[in-house]
């Protein structure tokens, strides 16, 4: 059990019954108190995300990992942009809906996103054709296109997950969704 609690460069070895005193110079003393500050710090920091990680989750309308690739769209008289389709740059990104913004976060534990876009912002949010991967998987996906010409392209082996974030963006912009006909129906 004592070999759990090795800390390194102090083997710990306990005689059979009998209480030995362990001397420890300043030197090995001192690197067990930053030691054990290192691990206070750490430890402090993980709990500050956990408690961020729980506040985004508890006040998110809709959050959860996508794979996104930014593309911008072409200015006026710019030449149109090379199709590339095939390009495999999908990045997984902790994605967040809340209050009146879309939030990307490189990962879920993080405590500030590494882009965010206001939804009055978004003109335009589609169902992009599904496609197969490399790897066979089918993925399902959706664009996101804001007034500066920004476009998130989003993807997804999850036609659920796909078709929740459609919903919530189209209604949360109050958009026309592009699968509805003129009488509403589907």
């Amino acid at each position: 059990m004592m070999k759990l609690f090795t800390f390194r460069g102090l083997p710990w070895s306990p005689s059979n019954g009998s209480r030995e005193k362990v001397e420890l110079t300043s030197a090995e003393v001192e690197s067990l108190r930053s030691e054990l500050a290192d691990l206070e710090e750490k430890e402090a920091q993980l709990k500050a995300q956990l408690e961020n990680i729980d506040e985004i989750l508890r006040s998110a309308r809709l959050s959860g990992y996508l794979y996104i690739r930014t593309r911008w769209a072409a200015l006026p008289g710019e030449t149109p942009p090379i199709d590339d389709t095939d390009v495999d740059d999908w990045l997984p990104r902790f994605v967040v809906l809340q209050g009146e913004c879309l939030f990307l976060y490189l990962l879920c534990t993080d405590l500030s996103p590494q882009d965010s876009t206001l939804l009055s912002d978004i003109i335009e949010v589609n169902q992009l054709p599904s496609f197969k991967r490399e790897d066979s998987e089918m993925r399902y996906a959706f664009c996101i296109l804001t007034r500066h010409g920004l476009r998130y392209e989003c993807s997804s082996s999850s036609k659920i997950q796909v078709d929740s974030w459609l919903s919530a963006l189209q209604s949360d912009c109050k958009l026309e969704s592009d699968t509805s006909t003129s009488n509403g129906s589907i």
